[in-house]
């Protein structure tokens, strides 16, 4: 009964089918004898309340027209309330002459076809529904992980969906001419202008790092290292380079540099351990990664591109440090002005427009105003979708789609994209892994610090003293980073394999052979980079299809995520026989507390059981 939330059902009673003239009154739309109707509820109750009379009078006309005469040139169009009710008295006034074979198979196959339209329009109008069930750990058994991991997975990923969301704006009709213009716009800038921007200095022993950013195992921390705490800058710089935004849009140099360097400064406020601007930079090459190797790119349009790129690096701008729930707790100002709902990413992308709104760092400045709005709604879904509170939800609603034959939503998919590269260093390297962990333990123990000057309950794993950190990183791969990774995979499988299939049927661009997208020595950094070009050569993107002829792509995160549990798994086992050492020493545990607390370890176990460190090593050994 949820699924039809947003419209009228009227249940009628039998034994009237010949009296088509009846007519009900509820939210001006007729009642219909002998059946259950569905209709869809007009947007505006003064105009129900206005309109009723003369809509009560054109819909008894179709009524008559649908039960009597075989045309549809009278009915109503297919995407309106009437539709649905006019549309089940026709197919009853089917069924009856077919039964007395009183009718032609021409004008059997027009009413089929309007009737399959009515259908269609209420099916695509209830799929942009399912966002109203309510997010629920149900696939986390209570005994599968500790109580305090289960607390933090359902404090952190789970929310009340009782709001309702609000929708995209619709997508425009006849996509592939829509396409078709941009393209021909996108050669005639190659033709007609070079970028005015001189391009950003960037030093050679960075270089020799950025060669790599393509690759999932990318080290942003030796970047950092070596860009004197910089990657962000470099790492968004590469990127906008890579798939030449900065010509297409006409970027100036020194703004664009400016620009990053307000977004470093801004990341650096609060002094994070984890949300700071590595975390931007580490997200921001990960989503180009996951988009250049599911080929995902050939999908998306120019100005779809820039505003993924800057969705990623603006994504956590002047992050606190702290979870959006400390800050509901304590009524903190952003709370209050954000009414409690996504406050950080809210913030996050109203503080990042609001920088670029200033001349000197607006990288924005040559947009169109449809460019403009169209970039704007595509970043603020993505940041927002980066709300944990939404993950089971944004799970289930792609779960759903993807067992429907319709296309995916580019925002939600690039939604869907950025989440995964958000929530993704358990599927990188064990090194990486590793330093990401105790980065991120590290700013939940200083926000429990904080919740313990305040008097306030230690939120879940922020409380230094006693975290069971194998067995939280093993719940956190379990119930939220493979299932994620699992669900981007498909989607990434369905959307290029649909582009696949109109290949293969001649009405789109080959992706084996795209022009658009011709991978090129980029002069001014030595690094690949994916610009436009207008020439007839073979792209040197590799094949899409395997032996099976089934769409592949690489997904380097699926073994790093099987690995790193498997480490986490031997630690976590490791622990507990330590804890039971400790716990059969008895009293001469008990002796030894003084010594042992003073060797601390930022890495602790539960300290109801000990309080001796976890011997984490990032060798894995």
């Amino acid at each position: 009964m949820d699924k039809l939330k947003g419209y009228i059902i009227l249940a009628n009673p039998p034994d009237r089918a010949k009296d088509d003239s009846t007519v009900g009154s509820k939210n001006g739309q007729l009642s219909r004898a002998g059946s259950l109707t569905v209709l869809r509820r007009t947007s505006s109750k003064t105009k129900v309340g206005s309109t009723s009379s003369s809509r009560t009078s054109i819909s008894t006309e179709n009524d008559s027209y649908a039960s009597v005469d075989l045309g549809v040139d009278k009915l109503p169009p297919t995407d309106t309330p009437d539709a649905s009710h006019v549309c089940s008295i026709r197919l009853r006034n089917l069924i009856r002459r077919l039964q007395k074979e009183d009718i032609s198979k021409e004008d059997l196959q027009r009413n089929l076809e309007y009737a399959a339209s009515v259908l269609e329009t209420v099916y695509i109008d209830e799929t942009r529904r399912l966002c109203d069930e309510d997010d629920e750990l149900s696939e986390v058994e209570p005994d599968a992980v500790p109580s305090e991991v289960r607390d933090w997975l359902a404090l952190t990923f789970t929310r009340s969906m009782s709001n309702i969301k609000r929708r995209g704006e619709e997508k425009p009709k006849f996509k592939s001419v829509a396409h078709a213009i941009r393209a021909g716009i996108m050669v005639d800038r190659i033709y007609r202008r070079l970028s005015s921007s001189t391009g950003l200095h960037v030093p050679p022993h960075v270089l020799l790092l950025l060669k790599h950013l393509d690759e999932w195992g990318f080290d942003v921390f030796a970047v950092n290292d070596a860009a004197d705490n910089h990657s962000l800058k470099f790492v968004g710089y590469e990127l906008l380079q890579k798939y030449d935004i900065i010509a297409k849009y006409k970027i100036n140099s020194t703004v664009l540099d400016t620009f990053l360097l307000n977004l470093e400064i801004g990341y650096s406020k609060y002094k994070n351990p984890y949300h700071n601007l590595l975390h931007g930079a580490d997200v921001a090459q990960s989503v180009h990664v996951i988009l250049n190797q599911s080929k995902l790119v050939h999908w998306l349009t120019d100005i779809e591109i820039f505003a993924t790129i800057i969705a990623a690096l603006i994504h956590d701008y002047e992050h606190t440090g702290t979870t959006n729930n400390f800050h509901i707790m304590t009524g903190s100002e952003v709370a209050l002005l954000y009414n409690d709902r996504a406050v950080l990413e809210n913030y996050h992308i109203s503080a990042s427009f609001r920088m670029m709104k200033n001349d000197d760092s607006n990288i924005l400045s040559n947009l169109s105003r449809e460019e403009f709005k169209e970039f704007r709604n595509l970043v603020i879904d993505m940041v927002l979708a980066t709300d944990m509170s939404f993950h089971f939800q944004q799970i289930k609603n792609l779960k759903g789609l993807l067992s429907m034959p319709e296309s995916i939503d580019k925002a939600k998919a690039l939604s869907m994209v950025l989440h995964c590269a958000d929530i993704g260093h358990p599927a990188k390297e064990w090194n990486l892994h590793y330093k990401w962990t105790n980065q991120l333990l590290e700013e939940f123990f200083r926000q429990g610090d904080r919740e313990k000057e305040l008097g306030l309950p230690f939120s879940p794993l922020c409380d230094r003293s006693g975290v069971l950190v194998a067995e939280s990183q093993i719940g956190f791969i379990d119930f939220i980073v493979d299932p994620s990774f699992q669900v981007m995979s498909d989607m990434l499988e369905k959307i290029v394999s649909n582009l696949l299939k109109e290949q293969r049927s001649g009405s789109a661009t080959s992706i084996n052979e795209d022009p658009a997208y011709d991978v090129k020595k980029d002069k001014s950094t030595s690094t690949t980079s994916l610009h436009s070009s207008s020439g007839s050569s073979r792209s040197s993107t590799p094949k899409l299809l395997g032996s099976d002829g089934k769409f592949e792509f690489l997904k380097p995160w699926l073994d790093h995520l099987v690995k790193n549990k498997q480490i986490w798994k031997e630690r976590a086992a490791k622990d507990a026989e330590e804890r039971k050492k400790k716990e059969a020493k008895g009293e001469n545990t008990n002796n030894n507390n003084s010594d042992t607390s003073s060797k601390t370890s930022d890495v602790k176990t539960n300290d109801s059981q000990a309080n001796s460190p976890i011997p984490l090593n990032p060798s894995g050994k």
